[in-house]
C-alpha cells in the first residue's frame, strides 16, 4: 500500500485532506482514484489506513478507516552528532540512518574536519539533507521524519537532555559499544558522536568526556567516517530492540 506524510492538522476525525506535491504524485504518477486505499502517517508515530473519497487538482479527499500506533519506531530516541564529512557523503549518512532508525541528524565542526564550512554556508545546504530524511523515511515506513539540524560547536552543544552520551574514539581501549549500552539500558534518549575523516583531535575528546560522554571502541578496525555512525546506529538498535 501507497505511503504518504501528513500534517497532524490535516487530520480531523475520519476525515484527512492531503495537499501539496503529493497530490500530483498520486493523480498523475501512481494514478490512485476514489476507492483506492493508501497509508497516511502523521510524523508522530501515528499511521491512518485511509481511503480516497475525491481527486482534485490542488487536494486529496480521503476518509480515515483505522488508526493504529506506528510499530517502526525505537522506543529511545537516538541523536546523531556527525563530524562535518567530504561532500557528498553527509547525504549518505543521512539515508542509511534514518533508514536504521535515527531520531535526529547534528552536524558539526571538528578540529580535524577537511570540509570547513560556516554555519551559513551549511543552512543553505539544509533543506536538500532534509529532503534526503524525507524520502528515506518514507521509503523505511517511518513513522516520524527525523529532522537534520543546523551545524554547530560541540563544545557549544547542551547536551543535558540526553541520558546516555556515547562518544565513538579510535583511541579507546577499554569500553565496547556494547558495554556502555547495557550499563544503561534504560536510556531513553541517546546521544552517538562520530568524528570527521580526521577523528578527535585528544583535546576534544576530552572536553566531551569531562562533559559526560562515554568513550567507547566500536572494534578492532578503524571505520570510515562514513561507516561508523551507521554500524554505531545499528550495534546500538540491536541492542535495545532484540
Amino acid at each position: 500500500m501507497h505511503r504518504f506524510f501528513i500534517d497532524p492538522h490535516a487530520v480531523c476525525g475520519n476525515e484527512a485532506v492531503l495537499t501539496g506535491e503529493d497530490v500530483q504524485h498520486i493523480a498523475k504518477v501512481l494514478r490512485l482514484r476514489a476507492g483506492d486505499e493508501v497509508t497516511l502517517c502523521d510524523g508522530a508515530k501515528t499511521e491512518y489506513t485511509a481511503r480516497i473519497d475525491s481527486v482534485e487538482k490542488e487536494r486529496i479527499t480521503l476518509r480515515v478507516l483505522e488508526t493504529a500506533a506506528s510499530k517502526t519506531e525505537s522506543s529511545a530516541e537516538i541523536t546523531l552528532y556527525q563530524g562535518l564529512p567530504k561532500a557528498g557523503k553527509l547525504e549518505t549518512i543521512i539515508q542509511k540512518c534514518v533508514e536504521l532508525g535515527i531520531g535526529k541528524v547534528i552536524p558539526f565542526d571538528a578540529e580535524r574536519s577537511v570540509v570547513k564550512l560556516s554555519e551559513k554556508d551549511f543552512a543553505k545546504k539544509q533543506s536538500r539533507y532534509q529532503r534526503v530524511a524525507y524520502e528515506a523515511a518514507k521509503q523505511s515506513r517511518r513513522g516520524i521524519i527525523p529532522e537534520v539540524g543546523g551545524l554547530v560547536k560541540l563544545a557549544k552543544e547542551d547536551f543535558s537532555g540526553f541520558d546516555l552520551i556515547l562518544l565513538a574514539y579510535e583511541e579507546e581501549r577499554g569500553t565496547t559499544l556494547k558495554k556502555a549500552l547495557r550499563a544503561k539500558m534504560d536510556a531513553k534518549r541517546i546521544a552517538l558522536i562520530v568524528g570527521p575523516e580526521g577523528g578527535f583531535a585528544p583535546e576534544e575528546a576530552d572536553m566531551l568526556i569531562q562533559r559526560g560522554a562515554v568513550s567507547v571502541s566500536l572494534g578492532p578496525r578503524i571505520l570510515r567516517t562514513e561507516t561508523a555512525g551507521m554500524a554505531m546506529l545499528a550495534m546500538t538498535v540491536y541492542e535495545l530492540e532484540f
